[in-house]
């Protein structure tokens, strides 16, 4: 088995960190003058225009277009209009960020729901580390505690992508016709669609945070 140092961003197409994360001054979205003062600020900077500038492409006054930029007023529909309009942009985009109440479950130690599979009755214990509701019930956090040292080891088969991450023991892990040993701080990110579970326990307690990422169409 070899592995191989890569760019996880590059090939994909999706943002590196720097290019998510935001000043921490960005609003929560709960207050809408300084969702848009922040996305007018940004995009007029972004098209290179000074305050000025930007004001006479629209038709307002400096000061107007300062207090906007300040969360210092309430702009009108018509005025929000002409701003998208000057920034060539929709006018949608001046309200990211002003999305409503974002969900999020937060589970004490010990206290994660306690899920039955094939595993339980050999001495493996599954606790559902939280779900999310609608599109993001797709993300599945499981912690798996393996005390029993048994012969009998069930293997799991599912849509989506599966994100192995080892915090205590030791265990020989298998996906397919691959066979990978684990320790503490160890990961193993696989293709669902594999059958996989593990082979050999070899130093107990075993203890290994599962997360599981289903399709968009997967029904749980």
């Amino acid at each position: 088995m070899t592995t191989s140092k890569r760019s996880v961003h590059r090939d994909t197409g999706d943002p590196a960190p720097e290019q998510r994360e935001v000043p921490a001054d960005t609003p929560t979205g709960l207050d809408l003058e300084k969702v848009i003062a922040v996305q007018v600020r940004k995009l007029r900077l972004a098209s290179g225009l000074s305050v000025g500038d930007m004001a006479t492409r629209v038709g307002i006054s400096k000061a107007m277009l300062s207090k906007i930029e300040n969360a210092q007023t309430s702009c009108s529909l018509s005025t929000l209009a002409r701003l998208a309009a000057g920034l060539d942009v929709p006018v949608t985009s001046l309200f990211r960020g002003a999305d409503t109440a974002r969900d999020a479950v937060f589970v004490e130690a010990g206290r994660g729901a306690e899920i039955v599979g094939r595993g339980t009755r050999v001495g493996h214990h599954y606790e559902l580390l939280g779900s999310l509701r609608g599109q993001n019930k797709r993300l599945e956090p499981v912690l798996v505690t393996l005390t029993d040292a048994s012969e009998v080891f069930p293997l799991f088969q599912h849509p989506g992508t599966e994100l192995l991450y080892m915090l205590e023991g030791e265990m020989v892990y298998g996906h397919g016709e691959s066979e990978y040993r684990m320790r503490p701080g160890d990961s193993l990110l696989l293709d669902g669609e594999g059958l996989h579970g593990p082979n050999e326990l070899v130093t107990l307690p075993i203890r290994f945070l599962a997360v599981t990422a289903y399709p968009d169409n997967h029904q749980g």
